[in-house]
């Protein structure tokens, strides 16, 4: 019970800050984008958080966790605060672009398309939690929860798919925003990510038995025949 209300007391939180920025940078509540956006986003973590609740609770209790933590590696503790401030500000960008600005007019047949993406990137992501227990917010070696290199799923394709599906996910929500230059936000944060991942790499090869020879036989990291 207690985790429940820390999962739904940190969901309303985050989606009412999100809400926030979204509508206080369109200048308006009359903001249709907007409201699908938060509507969508805000049923499908209620559903999903649901069945992590009942199916995996040490992964939900990991990923309600602070985004700074103990024996995180200072260099992580730096990039996670770009990442963080690159998606609020994107967010507010997207919205004033659309409602306040003006500067992108695009049809409502590409916004429920953003939504259908936005509804795919999220399925990814649950694919990958659903596969990887350890998917925690941090970057660490979880040694008080046995953590092991998980290998099959999205894993089998890609190192850190976590962060491949956060790219659509990115890209679904400037569809919905109606925001044409909020694209830009894609290859922003894939370069953060790929820092990020540079420092991941390094904790979990000295630290996580088993994953270096796991990176030699799984060889992008975060985009398929790229990188």
């Amino acid at each position: 019970m207690k985790l429940l209300l820390k999962f739904v007391l940190q969901t309303v939180v985050w989606y009412s800050f999100m809400g926030a920025i979204i509508f206080g940078a369109a200048g308006t509540t009359d903001y249709t984008g907007g409201w699908l956006y938060l509507g969508e986003m805000v049923a499908l973590t209620a559903v999903f958080g649901v069945y992590v609740l009942r199916t995996d609770p040490s992964l939900l209790r990991e990923r309600l966790r602070s985004p700074v933590q103990k024996g995180q590696p200072p260099a992580d503790k730096l990039i996670v605060v770009p990442i963080l401030l690159l998606v609020f500000v994107s967010m507010g960008f997207m919205a004033a672009d659309n409602m306040r600005w003006q500067w992108s007019a695009m049809p409502p047949s590409l916004q429920w398309a953003g939504c259908v993406l936005l509804f795919a990137a999220f399925l990814f992501i649950a694919w990958v939690m659903h596969t990887n227990t350890f998917a925690a917010p941090v970057v660490k070696i979880q040694r008080d929860r046995g953590q092991a290199v998980i290998t099959n799923g999205p894993y089998a394709i890609v190192r850190h798919p976590m962060y491949f599906g956060a790219l659509f996910y990115i890209a679904g929500t400037s569809l919905v925003l109606g925001s044409w230059w909020g694209l830009m936000t894609a290859p922003m944060l894939a370069l953060l990510f790929g820092f990020r991942i540079l420092i991941e790499e390094n904790t979990l090869r000295a630290g996580l038995d088993g994953y270096g020879d796991y990176a030699r036989r799984v060889r992008w990291r975060l985009l398929p025949l790229i990188w």
